[in-house]
């Protein structure tokens, strides 16, 4: 009885007795009927709201491709253009520095960024270069702060620096799947960590994603490649979307998203049909142009992304046909490539398991000398250290 009357006096008071359980314990309080009504309004109109926005957006920019898109000048901008030592992104840097743009390079071919310095600087441009490793953040950041304190604050970064093994997986090293991602999408978050802060500070910023139409769809022999660039592109819509919730408005991205770019010293000789392959100097001028219209994302030739839209409306073997005819080869054509797989298959015909894995390690490690590797490999060695050339 003094029990029971303990337990009831504890509930009187607000509280349960240690072990006992209240009757509505798990069950939600249910909504009134204002509260629900409330709830329903709210509701239809965020719908409304959307719609209307979209409807706005979408008149505006019709009225653009109409009359043309406003164009930003370039000239009190400092771009930082990473892999400037060759390739698009030398391209890119003469430009811009043609436009009044001071310009920095990124790279770690010393010799490259010495003719890209040059080259600007003959044309009556601004240009500085600094040996830098983007693969290491440690790099990335101590470099920062030194341009930041020699030059000023960045208010252009373009991360067009990328590597590329063109190689089956299996006859891939596991070295330079790394490396693909540590250039291909890493880079761009340390860069991007070490500028978007003066970027929001000064309230002015653009950031400019080179990544491909691979990072849009698979194609056999760039597996490591494809993944990286389909997460830059994933990095640069996250980025976009976060900075608008964010409330940063005016710092722009975009991603551009080339087909194969001729001339990069790498896949000259490509094996790609149906879509032509582009000229470097076409796609530098498109990356121009996107940035002063604050392009989202630019799709590099333009009437791919009508090939793109197919890729979500057809069945796989549609898609899959396309791609395996529109790129039958994306290394060097004709170059037969060492392949790890087969030489582990002949080891493990003659030898114990053991001693196939054992040997088979230690071929890997040839891979990492060029004179071990075929064209297509020796070129992403001989090549890697200006990390500006353009692929896909």
């Amino acid at each position: 009885m003094v029990e029971e009357n303990n337990n009831n006096r504890a509930s009187e008071n607000g509280h349960l007795a240690h072990g006992a359980q209240s009757a509505n314990a798990g069950k939600a309080t249910p909504l009134t009927f204002y509260e629900n009504l409330k709830s329903w309004v709210e509701a239809i109109a965020d719908v409304m709201m959307f719609i209307l926005c979209s409807i706005g957006f979408i008149l505006k920019d019709l009225y653009y491709i109409a009359f043309g898109y406003p164009e930003k000048e370039l000239n009190n901008d400092i771009a930082l253009v990473t892999g400037g030592g060759s390739g698009l992104g030398r391209l890119l840097s003469m430009r811009l520095g043609k436009m009044g743009t001071k310009v920095i390079v990124w790279d770690i071919n010393k010799q490259g960024i010495d003719e890209t310095v040059k080259m600007v600087q003959e044309a009556g441009g601004y240009c500085k270069g600094y040996v830098v490793d983007i693969s290491r953040k440690e790099e990335v950041y101590k470099a920062a702060e030194v341009l930041r304190h020699e030059v000023g604050d960045i208010s252009l970064l373009i991360n067009n620096a990328g590597v590329v093994s063109g190689m089956h997986l299996l006859n891939t090293p596991d070295h330079l799947i790394e490396r693909s991602f540590n250039v291909n999408v890493m880079a761009h978050f340390w860069t991007t960590k070490a500028f978007l802060p003066k970027m929001i500070e000064n309230q002015s910023g653009h950031i400019v994603t080179i990544a491909s139409l691979a990072g849009h769809v698979g194609i056999t022999k760039l597996v490591d490649y494809c993944a990286s660039k389909f997460a830059a592109v994933g990095f640069d819509e996250a980025l976009r979307l976060e900075l608008e919730v964010l409330g940063h408005t005016n710092i722009q991205t975009t991603c551009v998203c080339p087909f194969f770019i001729q001339q990069t010293g790498m896949f000259d000789d490509v094996n790609a049909r149906w879509v032509p392959t582009l000229n470097p100097n076409d796609v530098a001028d498109r990356v121009i142009t996107a940035i002063k219209k604050n392009e989202k994302i630019a799709i590099i030739p333009g009437y791919c992304k009508f090939l793109l839209s197919l890729k979500w409306t057809f069945p796989w073997g549609c898609v899959g046909g396309l791609l395996r005819r529109l790129v039958p080869d994306a290394s060097p054509h004709g170059i037969a490539q060492k392949s790890l797989l087969n030489v582990y298959k002949k080891l493990s015909a003659t030898a114990s398991p053991a001693t196939a894995v054992s040997s088979i390690t230690d071929i890997s490690s040839t891979f990492k000398e060029p004179a071990a590797l075929t064209k297509a490999g020796t070129l992403l060695i001989k090549r890697s250290p200006s990390l500006g050339e353009r692929v896909l």
